[in-house]
């Protein structure tokens, strides 16, 4: 299993190892000693998600309050997406930059986003599936999204007719989510994560 940190601090791309032969394939998908070793603190799951998507459907850019936030490891276990990590923590060095990676059911990569990060994907097959372990439970009080769409990120989406969420549709854009206080603060993000070694 290969961990290396992405451009966007707190995000990190896995990628496993994989034994094949005849009867079939093996892999560790997730191992909690490797990946607490590149984060610099352990990491505990709290649920579990798994979404489904049509080719060219674009889910995100989603985010959660922090603290406590939600910090997610994401892999596509059939089909393939384009995942997308968004830098939307005010204050941060890197902040509105935003990173692809493609995950799909060949390579097997996984991508770890830490807390106050903005996540999103587009789906690149027809039921394109998606597994999510999250670090806390769905509360719906402190779930955001940004538009997707927005001209300030100008994310690169590989489709030309994006399928969106009515709620991600009816998202603000980054300046409006800026003005709202509705983003994370970089230094909250860094000190709550801090917290967690």
């Amino acid at each position: 299993m290969k961990i290396r940190p992405l451009s966007i601090g707190e995000a990190w791309e896995v990628t496993p190892q994989q034994h094949s032969d005849p009867r079939g394939l093996f892999m560790e998908c997730y191992r909690v000693d490797r990946l607490a070793a590149a984060l610099g603190h352990p990491l505990r799951f709290a649920q579990g998600n798994l979404s489904v998507s049509a080719r060219g459907v674009v889910r995100g850019i989603h985010f959660a309050d922090v603290p406590p936030g939600q910090a997610k490891y994401v892999t596509c276990v059939r089909g393939a997406v384009i995942d997308m990590i968004v830098d939307i923590r005010v204050g941060s060095p890197t902040f509105g930059q935003w990173e692809a990676i493609r995950l799909d059911d060949v390579d097997r990569r996984a991508v770890y986003l830490g807390e106050g990060l903005g996540h999103g994907f587009c789906a690149l097959t027809d039921d394109a599936t998606l597994s999510y372990l999250c670090s806390t439970t769905y509360n719906p009080a402190a779930e955001h999204a940004v538009h997707p769409l927005d001209r300030e990120l100008a994310i690169e989406w590989p489709t030309e007719t994006p399928l969106l969420s009515d709620r991600d549709a009816a998202a603000p854009s980054l300046a409006q989510a800026r003005e709202s206080r509705l983003l994370p603060e970089y230094h909250a993000c860094r000190s709550f994560t801090a917290s967690l070694g």
